[in-house]
């Protein structure tokens, strides 16, 4: 399921600006801002769909989100105007991100909790391959004179969207609401409890600046800079894409026997280290031939990828660590607000730099945020306990 659902989404997932500013013909400024308005609308859906998801259980929201993503998919694929555009990007952001934390919450309870670190390494590793196979078929299609290639594209996702969540239904009796939301001694507590844990505040502050350093900057402005400031074609970007994900594929299991027992904060400043090398190879590559600038930015991008494989399964599994079960689709849910807010403030940023002329510097800046979030996680240890930061005797 989450194999098919992933190879729809690769096919779009590096086009978005693309597509809204070299094909739709709309300033960066509007592209950027179409992405932020997305991920504040998806900020907004997150506590209802946390607090949906505990009440009536994932699997509800997982079908109603991927039928209602597709629906946006289609209306996006034919949009022209920036009327259009807005009304369909805001649609789709509405549902398409809610299967996310419901979809947590299901892993979790399908794994004992000594399990899950590894479970959600897998995951991810299934998300990736599905992803690098769709990026692969994307690079073959595309074409950025052609917007109608454009259009296949998003037709193509929404139709993928609508089989995986067929083939979610044959899972569908483990997405049930638990037994503790009846319980008196818990039914009154909700996203109250949920903000005041301390630890859990903290590790979704420092997740900001980490993904506005990796995730968030790199969908907002990565493929901008690719075509327009390294002046390469389109085509590359799909096949840079696949080596990321194959990356992932190839290396997600060797990483997790890795870094089984050791620090969970230690692992996630690895990985601002890991993103910071991406961003300072990108920023670096201009003037140079472009044979040397490719082989350099996949091989950035194959870093950026075991930095990746070290980050998904220590986010999953510490979130649900701290995670009391009949408050689990809040707790996720709430992680999302991570990739919300940094999917907010990653477009602003990236337009400032942009349409100040001053994107060439972007990068550099990129990978500073990314190793402040680093140093701030490597804080956050004094608040955890051994079992918490992933240390086993």
């Amino acid at each position: 399921m989450v194999f098919t659902g992933c190879i729809g989404m690769g096919l779009t997932l590096s086009m978005s600006i693309v597509y809204v500013h070299n094909v739709r013909h709309h300033s960066v400024a509007f592209a950027t801002a179409l992405m932020a308005g997305g991920a504040i609308i998806g900020i907004l859906v997150n506590p209802i769909s946390g607090t949906l998801t505990d009440r009536f259980g994932p699997g509800v929201m997982m079908l109603t989100s991927s039928v209602m993503g597709s629906i946006g998919l289609t209306f996006l694929a034919f949009s022209k105007s920036a009327t259009q555009l807005t009304f369909s990007a805001l649609f789709l952001a509405m549902f398409a991100g809610g299967g996310w934390g419901p979809g947590a919450t299901l892993l979790s309870r399908l794994v004992p909790e000594e399990h899950r670190q590894r479970a959600f390494g897998v995951n991810f590793m299934f998300v990736n391959l599905g992803i690098g196979v769709g990026s692969l078929i994307a690079a073959l299609i595309v074409d950025i004179h052609h917007p109608f290639s454009f259009t296949v594209l998003y037709l193509t996702n929404a139709c993928v969207g609508l089989v995986s969540a067929s083939i979610f239904l044959t899972i569908r009796q483990y997405a049930k609401p638990v037994p503790e939301i009846h319980d008196p001694e818990t039914a009154g507590e909700g996203w109250r409890e949920v903000w005041q844990d301390k630890t859990f505040r903290w590790f979704l502050l420092c997740g900001v600046l980490l993904m506005i350093g990796g995730y968030g900057s790199q969908e907002s402005g990565y493929s901008l800079y690719v075509v327009n400031n390294l002046h390469m074609s389109i085509h590359y970007i799909g096949l840079i894409l696949f080596f990321n994900t194959m990356t992932i594929v190839g290396a997600q299991l060797v990483v997790l026997n890795k870094i089984q027992g050791r620090s969970r904060m230690k692992v996630l400043a690895a990985v601002a280290v890991c993103w910071a090398f991406f961003w300072v190879v990108l920023g670096s590559v201009k003037g140079l031939p472009l044979g040397v600038a490719l082989v350099m930015l996949v091989v950035s991008m194959m870093v950026f990828a075991v930095g990746e494989t070290l980050f998904q399964p220590i986010g999953g599994a510490l979130v649900n660590e701290l995670a009391p079960e009949h408050l689990r689709g809040r707790y996720n849910s709430a992680q999302g607000f991570v990739w919300g807010i940094a999917g907010t403030l990653a477009p602003v940023i990236t337009s400032a730099y942009f349409e100040t002329g001053n994107s060439n510097i972007w990068p550099f800046a990129t990978a500073l945020t990314a190793l402040v979030g680093g140093s701030l996680l490597l804080r956050l240890r004094r608040n955890l306990t051994p079992s918490q930061d992933g240390i086993t005797s």
